[in-house]
């Protein structure tokens, strides 16, 4: 391999990863607040077509940026009504969840499809950009990157570190035991989802205002689903996310790779990559179940 397919099989794990990063750690949330969300797609489809419709409005990425984490925290309250306040199944709401996102986002984004935006440029770090090899790699990048790993210490810090995190955790566990210790369990659900959903928005944020720039219907490509997998395999804790999301961006970007060099090799099959790594790793993994969330238990066994 060349230095500079190295090197751009990291640049790429990083910009590929952004998303799911962003997604997972939403999901992370949600989940330890005792509900699962199989709607990450649809909400990530909401960032999406929202920031790319408002940045394409205003000329500001900023304002799409909000706009996208807004609408997707909003959308993810169709989730906390459907599970929170009717007890609905919540793996079948979630899925209703996603395909919603879907056709919804393809509706209201149908104008704007295939148009191009000044989104989200790199801002390269004066000094640190310039240092051979790893410069590009990790110092050349837009506003959203930087901020994952930054977002993922304070993901961490407030769920073991705070006492609304604690209160979290404690729902997600058993909401009986955590309202007979004062606690309001629906409200404290409502709070994640949201927050979810926020995070979920900035995931599709990055997809259309700096990834692609561009929109195109159902731009996410299952990135959703492998966010939730991606909470699984990192034992439901936010740092450990960080590698997941690494490594998917990284399996996805070395296929793109192979492709911009022309190997020799089904585009079909390259495309699986990514993917059939993700099921390989939740295939041999071990322990997990230990790590979930008491809340949760229920409803991967079918009875909730």
């Amino acid at each position: 391999m060349t230095t500079s397919f190295i090197q751009g099989v990291l640049t790429g794990s990083i910009q590929s990863s952004t998303s799911v990063l962003y997604a997972a750690l939403g999901e992370v949330i949600v989940e330890r607040a005792g509900v699962i969300n199989l709607g990450v797609e649809g909400s990530m489809l909401m960032g999406a077509v929202s920031g790319f419709m408002v940045t394409q409005q205003t000329g500001n990425a900023a304002f799409g940026i909000v706009a996208a984490a807004l609408v997707a925290g909003l959308f993810n309250l169709i989730l906390a009504f459907l599970v929170v306040t009717r007890k609905a199944n919540q793996l079948a709401s979630g899925l209703a969840l996603m395909f919603c996102g879907l056709g919804l986002s393809a509706l209201i984004g149908r104008p704007y499809v295939g148009q191009m935006i000044n989104g989200l440029d790199p801002l390269p770090i004066p000094g640190l950009s310039q240092i051979p090899v790893l410069g590009p790699i990790l110092f050349d990048h837009d506003i959203l990157i930087y901020m994952m790993v930054p977002l993922a210490l304070l993901v961490w810090f407030v769920l073991f570190n705070t006492r609304w995190g604690l209160s979290l955790r404690a729902v997600g566990e058993d909401p009986t035991v955590a309202f007979a210790a004062g606690l309001r369990p629906k409200l404290i659900q409502y709070q994640a989802i949201f927050i979810g959903g926020l995070f979920a928005g900035l995931g599709g944020a990055h997809l259309s205002l700096a990834y692609a720039q561009i929109w195109n219907e159902g731009m996410t490509s299952g990135r959703g689903f492998i966010a939730v997998a991606l909470v699984i395999f990192a034992s439901w804790h936010p740092l450990k996310v960080v590698g997941g999301a690494l490594l998917f961006g990284g399996a996805l970007a070395f296929q793109l790779q192979l492709q911009a060099r022309g190997a020799d090799i089904s585009p079909f099959l390259l495309d699986m990559i990514p993917y059939l790594l993700t099921l390989g790793v939740l295939l041999f993994m071990r322990n997990r179940k230990n790590a979930m969330p008491e809340g949760l238990k229920a409803v991967f066994e079918g009875t909730s």
